[in-house]
């Protein structure tokens, strides 16, 4: 699988990008779309939501599972991909196009740099 170097990865399989200095654009790895099997519902936060890291910030359904999906940073969510949560099923085409949420933080640039780069994801997900 192919993990994009501009994307930093969480071990709950999120992907994080890192827009401008306060803003993080948040999605699902594409080994955990490939866990998942076809997505066909997703879930996501309200605008003006303060998320924590490690918070669960919405729900993504397969046909195979329900998984929560985890907030790779902390802060205020500022926009939310609602053309994702009418079609899902985008998702299924190449996840790490497909962002869910964005999320304003106070220390964006440095909680971005706390999370896995590709090479470090990949190897993660090699050794599941």
């Amino acid at each position: 699988m192919n993990y994009p170097d501009h994307l930093r990865y969480t071990k709950d399989h999120e992907w994080a990008e890192l827009v401008s200095e306060s803003k993080v654009r948040v999605g699902i790895t594409e080994h955990a779309q490939s866990s998942l099997g076809d997505i066909v519902y997703l879930e996501l936060p309200k605008m003006g939501r303060e998320l924590k890291a490690n918070e669960t910030f919405g729900v993504v359904e397969s046909i195979k599972a329900v998984s929560d999906l985890l907030s790779p940073v902390s802060g205020k969510v500022i926009e939310v991909n609602s053309d994702l949560t009418s079609n899902p099923g985008r998702i299924n085409g190449n996840p790490h196009l497909e962002w869910m949420l964005v999320i304003e933080a106070a220390n964006a640039k440095e909680q971005f740099g706390t999370l896995m780069d590709s090479g470090a994801y990949s190897k993660f997900v090699k050794s599941l």
